[in-house]
């Protein structure tokens, strides 16, 4: 069996870096984008099921005001439309007693 040349090992080499340099960015977009799914998921949890109604209130007020600016691509904004609506806030048109209005 004849030897390869050192151009031919040099080549093979360079093959397998472009490789496994292809494999490590595939990798880091996976843990990129499972990052971000348990992070979205986290905060839909805390919105859903959030023991602390004053933080889960706060967080909802701050996704309506971050979230329209963040969202570029065509039909993202309908994916949030349940965050992104204005809901009524609690309290509102009512009064305690012996309150008038100005």
């Amino acid at each position: 069996m004849a030897r390869k040349t050192i151009e031919q090992r040099l080549a093979e080499l360079d093959a397998q870096r472009s490789a496994l340099k292809a494999r490590l960015s595939k990798q880091e977009r996976a843990n990129d984008t499972r990052r971000k799914v348990l992070l979205g998921a986290l905060v839909l949890h805390r919105l859903d099921n959030g023991k602390d109604e004053e933080f889960s209130r706060r967080l909802r007020e701050w996704l309506r005001r971050e979230l329209p600016g963040f969202l570029t691509r065509p039909g993202d904004k309908d994916l949030f439309g349940d965050l992104l609506t204005t809901a009524p806030a609690t309290g509102e048109g009512t009064h305690n007693a012996g309150e008038v209005d100005s």
